[in-house]
């Protein structure tokens, strides 16, 4: 999956530099340009100018050809939003205060990502739980409904686990388990909030699977995955079914299609709970000094560290969120949702 990064743009055209190996002596045209042979590598400047193209070598000497599908993101560098992981205590606490909250953002972790979106314009997209103790999604008020589909423009809710317990809970499942639970979900989702706040992205609690598990998130909805994709590294791989050298990609890349699969693979940019409020920044600053500045920034958090009763509460969890913001928009991205930029 291409974008603005990746070439130059010319009269609404992205004039991207496609090279390959070929033999000294060859004669190999890209989609008919000709090609230029250095030091074992043919190239071209290809044009994409539709969302799907096809990407065609031709051998002209042995009338062979081979070709590759990509896809061209217009709307997609430059972009970002934050995501929440580990969410349900915020839904439990408005089921709670039912009868004595006016508004969903009489909550007080609402009432901060509102005044994200209302200082920044921040969209968050939270992936939620089913249940935790004492509370599950059928149990939510459809009281406020018309208030949750009034700010779906920039807040979205997805399915991110049954529970917090098991660890890896997903790490040996099965399809249809996975595409059952998503769907219970999605279903409370539409019931209490409305069909506008449901978005085919997802962030998988912990996200080590096999490939039958993302086969029944796609076919739940979610078509585009989202996770950490560690490798070469001691953290936990949180790649889906990906290999070492797909994720590798995904660490240079940050977005890639599984072709065969129809799914759309995501790496956040930073978990913002795991980084020291004074290394947010340099965190976020060492991409593009590596050479891969993130073409979107997932600024991805979990629920639980905003709540002082929790045993890991960190106090600081505000100005973190507000940093990673900060760092955004100084940067010159813009909020948009995942969805709103890799589909056209």
């Amino acid at each position: 999956m291409l974008h603005k990064y990746d070439g130059k743009l010319l009269n609404e055209r992205l004039q991207t530099l496609v090279k390959m190996k070929a033999p000294e002596g060859s004669h190999i045209l890209i989609n008919k340009s000709e090609t230029k042979f250095s030091h074992g590598v043919m190239s071209a400047i290809i044009p994409l100018t539709g969302y799907k193209n096809i990407i065609g070598a031709t051998n002209t000497k042995k009338h062979n050809t081979k070709k590759i599908e990509v896809y061209r993101l217009k709307n997609f560098a430059g972009k970002y939003r934050v995501s929440v992981d580990d969410a349900i205590w915020f839904l439990k606490d408005i089921h709670t205060h039912t009868t004595s909250y006016i508004s969903i953002f009489d909550n007080p972790f609402l009432k901060f990502l509102k005044q994200l979106h209302d200082d920044y314009g921040t969209k968050v997209h939270i992936n939620i739980f089913y249940e935790t103790e004492g509370f599950n999604l059928s149990q939510m008020t459809d009281t406020f409904k018309s208030e949750w589909r009034g700010n779906a423009d920039w807040l979205k809710l997805s399915f991110h686990a049954k529970a917090e317990l098991p660890d890896d809970p997903y790490i040996k499942a099965g399809y249809d388990q996975v595409k059952s639970e998503c769907r219970e979900v999605i279903t409370q989702i539409k019931r209490f909030a409305g069909e506008e706040l449901v978005d085919p992205v997802t962030t998988l609690h912990w996200g080590q699977v096999p490939v039958e598990v993302s086969r029944g998130l796609r076919d739940a909805g979610y078509t585009v995955q989202v996770c950490d994709f560690n490798v070469d590294d001691h953290k936990p791989p949180c790649s889906y079914y990906l290999t070492v050298e797909q994720r590798r990609h995904m660490n240079k890349r940050f977005v890639w299609r599984d072709n065969k699969e129809g799914i759309i693979f995501i790496k956040s940019a930073i978990i913002i709970d795991t980084v020291k409020l004074d290394k947010i920044v340099p965190f976020l600053d060492q991409y593009a000094k590596q050479s891969r500045k993130p073409p979107y920034a997932d600024l991805l958090v979990h629920e639980q560290y905003f709540y002082p009763e929790y045993p890991a509460y960190q106090p600081d969890y505000c100005q973190k969120v507000l940093a990673a913001v900060n760092w955004a928009k100084g940067n010159d991205y813009t909020p948009a949702f995942l969805s709103e930029c890799l589909f056209n």
